[in-house]
């Protein structure tokens, strides 16, 4: 039995047991309309628009707009994110080469092990 026959058959139980005057009983109806009306509140125009849309509109093969969106907002940003890791290693190699080059030494002496072993020594007194 799903709900609306459930909450149909209670009602029937329930007037079959209730015994009210007709003005009584019409105050308690008009008392339950209210309550029901402040229970539902309208939604947002924005909301209420979004919600048909995306409830109505089906995507390709059974997948929906809601799946689909997600997906699309998610690739954007892996996109975007690669591109800026991109983007910050060709800054650090622009910077590295910027330094060799405006450096007094020659290029050679970096390729020079011993030079290597020197600036690790060097670097470790300090």
């Amino acid at each position: 039995m799903n709900e609306p026959q459930f909450a149909n058959r209670i009602r029937q139980i329930l007037n079959q047991g209730l015994r009210l005057e007709e003005r009584t009983a019409a105050r308690l109806r008009a008392a339950r309309e209210r309550a029901l009306e402040r229970q539902r509140p309208e939604r947002a125009p924005a909301l209420q628009w979004a919600d048909n849309v995306l409830g109505r509109v089906g995507g390709f093969g059974g997948l929906s707009l809601r799946v689909l969106l997600p997906a699309a907002a998610l690739a954007i940003a892996a996109a975007a994110l690669y591109g800026w890791q991109q983007n910050q290693r060709a800054a650090e190699i622009e910077e590295l080469d910027a330094r060799l080059l405006t450096d007094e030494l020659p290029i050679d002496a970096y390729l020079d092990r011993g030079f290597q072993n020197w600036l690790k020594k060097r670097a470790a007194e300090e």
